[in-house]
């Protein structure tokens, strides 16, 4: 007999999935601490605990709801309680791989079980009642009173029961397994954490109650009225309920279809009609948006205006809870998402907590809602026995789609219901669609993985390059293998949705604002949604008592292991925001502001409204001019009105025409908002009025003369250098040492690629670039001037830069002119003759330990890249040293800062760099080859020296951990190259 674990089947003894609701019918939480016990396999602990009288008083209590491998117990039997963090026994984290053996719908024998229990008194006076689950992972057994209710799979979806409940006390048991064959479904590159991790509920039926209702609300743009018309069921079919929304003066019964003007709902004007559903048994709150969404002529339109996603992926997570979420949290990533001018979310990869879908129709997301389906593992096999395709498993892919559906049908915020993710292909995503066809038509389906688009209304890919992307927005990408003719030119026709791209690990991603230049100069194209918006760490402590953030590697002694892929977001575990939301926000901002400075220093902006629909009556306008950082004038600006795809070009009233001036247009909320308060900037955009760039010298040196001499050093004005090796080691009254030419960088995630697909880091590592070698050929000077010879190559092979570096005295300090050259064959290895990349060309020097302080002219305050600068401003900002670091998890590159006029760095005296015209600066207390080594912050300590980097350029960041190679652009050039700093 097979266990109902290994079972294909969805579950057993279940009610019809039905729409969540808010309603006048009592409620009981059984959220609280209930009675727990591990045991190592499906049995359980036997069938004891179903008896009234059995005693659970040296059982374990585990709050409910949680994850039993996020909480301190007692595992197994006997021994002190503990937590399971960072053991096999644990939170487990893979990307593509299955935990188990692949031999679906086994799941073997060693299959972690918990039995919780609940003691609990039953509601008064109720009819009848449900029990109400709203996510276990990943199988679950319900027992009440002795009484077997039923099983369900499907992890991240409700299922209920028909609750004979009694008087007094009431035993409730549910045994959950953590394998179970809904593993095969569940492969979403995530966290595996079983237990009852949503609420668990009694829900009052009372006699002519509501059992289930559809809200249709439709919306004609062209005349603006809704259509509305609310169908409802009851216990034996349909039934006659009133519908009553009193703002529109609707009295109408269910069933019933009424017309009437309205304001349409989008993400950007959530406008919501409150109204009740009423029968003699029940009233059911209806939260109303009319909006139409539809696909017209390859276009996807809302509201008969074409929809442009501003979008990220997102799993549910917090580092101490795991997808155990509350309200709060929720609306916190709600209020983050806005205040950076994302729009829409897609629920990767199955439907999230249903207060999640509240606050987007409340505040206003769009939603792609995702089923709870993903079968990845399967590459594994070739995809034999891939579910969709075996036909013993559609009964519960359809169970899957219908309880996403019958959940969450009344949101006006789900605009896309997404069958499935990485599922490969199978004819059941045929029978997937025809069922969304006939239930729910008013909203356009997804799914990317098949390439034929037979089933979806989209043409979708994940991380395509920007040129491949830019061939799709015009039409003109390649067919697809094994796809026939008239199955190509159906997809041609539809409309492109970028499910994924711009993969935020680490330090990244890169080309934010490249991708959304070519999503909105294409009409095919709607958008797209960044891989992804939180990190997936856990909050944990090291034994030494440091904390640190647990990533897939930290499970020891495990395999397979996901790796630090668990680390993508562009916010951080906890939800502080990461350079890269900044560059997001930039890139999705809702007004379009370009400045122009005239020669003679006066400037116009031009503002484009490019919001789905709303007008810019809610923001207002200011403008302020600086001249090396320092403001010159600043003021409101009179822009008048735009609507939705409307622009003015208005002339700044500046103060006077102005030379090497930056001009900044902000656009901020005029009022309070729901998510923001007044005074929020969504919008900005800057020009600059510079001079000409000091040239570079050409000058012929003075003749030599011998120099100023003093204990075998030389001086260049306020500068001196050691005469043998040609390296300043003073400047005014502060001990440095340097500069070394530098090429190496501590790798980013990006820079690892995924496996050995643009993997530059292991060839930098396979090169030499952590350990460069310098070399000085030749030191010669003379009267204010020094100039020094040298070649910087690593031990073992033949490329290197040969490089001189000239001196001269100027004003208070000293010029450095650099001329670099790149020598030798730059491939990694004689017989694969890849390419070397050069992460940076500059300058490095070492600075006294007490230099503490920085300010600088230029882009800003964080860290920026050359593929990743557009979101931050041109302007005079200051910090510490220590906070120019960004914390990332696992340590790697950050901290740059591109496009820098001058730098001034303080503490042990004071140093100031010139760029001739600008250059790139980190400064840290530890060198590149700490933080290449280092595997976790608190493993990085101060040197004692303060590290300053000057570049020349350094390479951007890309998305290469699971996108594209870094574009060309982006990259250093190895060719001869020439440029100049002032220091003084």
């Amino acid at each position: 007999m097979t266990d109902y674990w290994e079972s294909t089947e969805p579950g057993d003894g279940r009610r019809e999935p039905r729409a969540q609701r808010r309603s006048d019918a009592r409620t009981q939480s059984l959220n609280g601490i209930w009675r727990f016990r591990l045991s190592p396999t499906g049995a359980g602990t036997g069938d004891a605990f179903l008896g009234e009288e059995f005693d659970d008083t040296g059982w374990d209590e585990m709050p409910v709801p949680s994850h039993w491998v996020l909480e301190p117990f007692t595992p197994l039997a006997g021994g002190a309680a503990r937590s399971m963090r960072g053991t096999p026994e644990g939170p487990l984290y893979t990307n593509t791989s299955y935990p188990i053996p692949l031999d679906p719908p086994n799941v073997g024998p060693d299959n972690p079980t918990g039995d919780y229990r609940l003691v609990f008194d039953g509601p008064e006076g109720w009819d009848a009642a449900v029990l109400r689950f709203q996510g276990v992972d990943s199988c679950a057994k319900v027992w009440l009173n002795g009484t077997e209710l039923g099983w369900s799979m499907g992890s991240r979806l409700p299922f209920e029961f028909d609750a004979p409940l009694r008087p007094g006390p009431n035993v409730l048991c549910v045994r959950v397994h953590r394998w179970s064959a809904g593993t095969y479904l569940e492969d979403q590159d995530m966290w595996w954490l079983p237990g009852i991790f949503r609420d668990v509920e009694l829900l009052e039926r009372p006699a002519d109650g509501i059992e289930d209702f559809f809200v249709h609300a439709d919306f004609d743009a062209a005349t603006g009225i809704g259509t509305l018309r609310v169908d409802a069921w009851g216990t034996d079919g349909a039934i006659c309920a009133r519908v009553e929304v009193p703002e529109l003066g609707v009295h109408a019964e269910s069933g019933e279809t009424v017309t009437m003007l309205v304001e349409a709902w989008s993400a950007e004007s959530p406008r919501l009609y409150t109204g009740v559903l009423r029968t003699p048994g029940e009233a059911v709150e209806l939260r109303i948006g009319f909006r139409r969404v539809e696909v017209r002529d390859g276009v996807l339109l809302a509201n008969g205006a074409p929809l442009v996603f501003r979008g990220v992926n997102r799993h549910e997570h917090h580092p101490d809870t795991g997808r155990t979420l509350d309200r709060d949290t929720m609306r916190q990533d709600v209020m983050l998402m806005k205040q950076a001018n994302i729009d829409a979310v897609r629920t990767s990869h199955y439907p999230p907590h249903p207060e999640f879908l509240r606050l987007c129709d409340e505040y206003g997301l769009w939603v792609v809602e995702e089923c709870d389906l993903e079968t990845h593992g399967f590459i594994f096999a070739g995809w034999e026995g891939n579910p969709p395709a075996e036909p013993a498993w559609r009964p519960a892919l359809l169970d899957r789609l219908h309880r996403t559906v019958e959940r969450d049908k009344n949101h006006p915020s789900v605009v896309i219901w997404s069958m499935a993710n990485e599922s490969g292909i199978g004819e059941t995503f045929g029978t997937m669609r025809g069922y969304l066809a006939e239930r729910d038509p008013a909203r356009p389906v997804l799914y990317e993985r098949d390439p034929s688009y037979r089933d979806s209304d989209f043409f979708s890919l994940m991380y395509p390059s920007l040129d491949e992307l830019d061939a799709i927005g015009r039409r003109e990408e390649p067919r697809p293998d094994g796809v026939t003719g008239a199955e190509d030119e159906r997809r041609r026709g539809l409309p492109f949705l970028l499910v994924e791209y711009a993969h935020a690990m680490g330090n990244g991603p890169g080309s934010l604002q490249d991708y959304w230049r070519i999503m909105t100069a294409h009409d095919r194209i709607c958008g797209g949604f960044v891989w992804e918006w939180i990190d997936h760490g856990f909050s944990a402590v090291d034994e030494d008592g440091h904390a640190y953030v647990m990533h897939g590697d930290d499970v020891i002694g495990y395999e397979p292991r996901g790796g630090r892929f668990s680390l993508h977001g562009l916010v951080f575990s906890d939800r502080t925001p990461t350079p890269g939301l900044v560059e997001l926000a930039r890139a999705y901002a809702p007004l379009e502001i370009t400045i122009e400075v005239d020669a003679r220093g006066r400037a116009t902006a031009t503002v484009r409204n490019t919001r789905h629909d709303a007008d810019t009556s809610d923001v207002v306008f200011s403008w302020t001019a600086e001249s090396d950082g320092v403001t010159m004038g600043s003021g409101s600006l009179a822009v008048p009105i735009l609507d939705a795809g409307a622009a003015a070009v208005v002339e700044l009233p500046l103060p006077a025409p102005l030379h090497e001036a930056v001009v900044t247009v902000e656009a901020a909320l005029a009022a309070d908002a729901a998510w923001a308060p007044a005074g929020h900037v969504i919008a900005w955009g800057q020009g600059l009025s510079e001079g000409e760039p000091p040239s570079r010298s050409e000058t012929a040196l003075p003749p030599v003369s011998g120099g100023v001499r003093a204990a075998g050093l030389v001086s260049v004005g306020s500068a001196r250098f050691d005469g043998a090796t040609g390296r300043l080691v003073q400047l005014g009254g502060i001990e440095l040492d340097g500069p070394w030419l530098d090429l190496h960088r501590a790798p980013t995630e990006n820079d690892h690629g995924q496996g050995s697909l643009n993997d530059i880091a292991s060839v930098w590592a396979a090169t030499g670039m952590d350990r460069m070698l310098q070399r000085v050929d030749d030191v010669s000077h003379g009267d204010g001037w020094l100039r020094t010879r040298g070649r910087t190559a690593p031990s073992t092979h033949p490329h290197a830069v040969e490089w001189t570096m000239t001196w001269r005295a100027e004003g208070q300090g000293v010029l450095l002119d650099v001329d670099a050259d790149f020598v030798g064959p730059w491939r990694d290895t004689p017989y694969q003759h890849r390419d070397i990349w050069v992460p940076r060309l500059g300058l490095l020097f070492a600075l006294p330990g007490g230099m503490d302080q920085v300010r600088w002219y230029g882009r800003g305050p964080g860290e920026t890249y050359v593929d990743s600068c557009e979101g931050s401003r041109t302007g005079r900002f200051a910090s510490s040293i220590d906070a120019l670091q960004t914390p990332y998890p696992v340590p790697q590159e950050n901290g740059n800062h591109v496009q820098t006029r001058w730098l001034e760095i303080e503490g042990a005296g004071a140093m100031r760099v010139t760029g001739r015209p600008e250059f790139d600066f980190t400064l840290r207390r530890w060198t590149s080859v700490d933080l290449e080594r280092a595997s976790r912050p608190a493993q990085l300590v101060d040197s004692g020296t303060v590290w300053l980097n000057v570049d020349h350029r350094q390479q951007g960041i890309g998305s290469a951990s699971v996108g594209p190679a870094l574009p060309e652009r982006y990259r250093v050039p190895r060719e001869r190259t020439r440029w100049s700093v002032h220091l003084a």
